[in-house]
């Protein structure tokens, strides 16, 4: 059962969170600020490929955005049901199946032979995209001190636009003389290196191993996974309490319903926002006549933007309170995907539009993740952020869709642009709805 430790004294998360941050403890952030990385160029992969699955077989737009979609909608189902295992069976475990869920379907992508395999098989791969990101963001919490829990919960974020900018400029020059097929077995290999580390360095949630052991072998685990983080051992652990039915369940009970149902619309709609400049950006440059290399090349500089917005967003989450810093970064994203929308046929034109766009569109992202974390006490943070994340994430697989049979319906691309950007305007005023609660760091 969930619950939280009865004596601080010998409770290991006090340990953490009050103590100084360690090497140990900052080498298990970096390692999740890769494998988000490795999220973001998985999701992408299909963008990069995209130009080239178009032309092969024969797609058109609006079909093309559902295929565009398809990871998403498994990445929605991943997070729900994978989070909530990751609370229950422990971060380890769901890391490890995600992770070669996630290989072998890269590597069943480019051996695909069709629409509908394709789209199966992407499903399935967005399935193990979720648990992972639900499991890392719990993580990261977990292994920081609480004074740095949103800067690092941020910077874990930047990942995904640099691994979209590392992947994708290898995918560019893939493309240059490859196929797209090649982009899905660089994803494949660089899926499956990570399974060493996760099993050497990332520790097991100091609750669940209490929980799920008897007190000697659970002290033995306890201190195993305090080593890995730099910490001294325990010489004894408190038993886990039992948590009420109301409190294991507590997303959708008392003061935590508002917070999630606000957390879920708010990340929905920024969903539908960033993932239109994500999804569509090959197929818009190449459609203005540009080779999918360059095409590539304007999604790598969408994503350059990206980690520069996450960073800087991440140094103000130590100066600024997250909440209004969130609305101000969600209209200002809107802003900046209408300006994209508005941008000349000139590559370097595309490629400064996108860049900025992408700027503010993941500093959103990476501001939710924060607040999510920030929002939940231990024995719900991986299940609520896996909740917010998987529900939210209807937003990610609609956005693709919107936009592909708004452009099929001959809508140009100034005005997809704006109805596009408004999900960021709604996600502001989703967050201007959230107030303090007692789990909540303060926003």
């Amino acid at each position: 059962m969930a619950g939280t430790l009865t004596s601080e004294q010998n409770d290991p998360r006090s340990l953490i969170e009050q103590g100084a941050i360690t090497w140990r403890q900052i080498l298990v952030i970096g390692l999740c600020v890769l494998l988000n990385g490795l999220d973001g160029f998985d999701v992408l992969s299909i963008s990069f490929a995209s130009p080239g699955i178009s032309a092969d077989w024969g797609v058109d737009r609006a079909a093309l955005g559902i295929i565009l979609s398809m990871e998403l909608i498994g990445m929605s189902v991943g997070s729900i049901a994978l989070g909530l295992a990751a609370d229950k069976i422990g971060r380890r475990p769901v890391m490890v199946a995600s992770l070669l869920v996630m290989a072998i379907g890269m590597a069943a992508a480019a051996m695909s032979t069709d629409i509908l395999m394709l789209a199966t098989i992407r499903f399935l791969t967005g399935i193990g995209i979720g648990g992972m990101l639900a499991t890392t963001s719990a993580v990261v919490a977990e292994a920081s001190s609480a004074k740095f829990r949103s800067a690092a919960i941020a910077i874990m974020a930047a990942g995904y636009p640099l691994g979209a900018i590392v992947g994708g400029s290898i995918a560019s020059d893939l493309l240059v003389d490859g196929t797209w097929r090649d982009i899905f077995w660089l994803g494949a290999g660089m899926t499956i290196i990570f399974l060493p580390p996760i099993l050497l360095i990332v520790p097991e949630s100091f609750e669940i191993t209490i929980r799920r052991n008897a007190p000697s072998d659970a002290l033995a685990k306890v201190n195993k996974a305090l080593r890995k983080l730099g910490h001294a051992a325990v010489e004894t652990v408190s038993p886990v309490v039992a948590a009420a039915k109301a409190d294991r369940t507590g997303l959708f009970t008392g003061p935590m319903r508002r917070v999630t149902i606000l957390l879920i619309l708010a990340y929905f709609f920024h969903m539908t926002t960033f993932y239109f400049i994500l999804k569509w950006i090959p197929k818009i440059v190449v459609d203005m006549g540009f080779e999918p290399s360059s095409a590539g090349g304007v999604l790598v500089w969408a994503n350059i933007g990206g980690i520069a917005g996450s960073l800087l967003f991440s140094f103000l989450t130590t100066k600024l309170p997250l909440r209004p810093l969130m609305v101000g970064v969600f209209l200002l994203s809107f802003g900046l995907v209408t300006l994209f929308g508005m941008t000349g046929e000139g590559l370097d034109a595309l490629q400064r539009s996108a860049a900025i766009a992408g700027f503010f569109t993941n500093a959103g992202v990476v501001g939710l993740y924060a607040l999510i974390a920030a929002s939940y006490p231990p024995h719900l943070r991986a299940g609520g952020t896996g909740v917010v994340i998987g529900v939210g994430r209807g937003g990610a697989a609609l956005g693709p869709v919107i936009a592909g049979f708004l452009f099929a319906s001959n809508y140009g691309l100034p005005i997809v642009a704006v109805i596009m950007g408004l999900g960021s305007v709604i996600a502001a005023i989703a967050i201007l709805g959230l107030k303090r609660n007692a789990a909540a760091a303060p926003v």
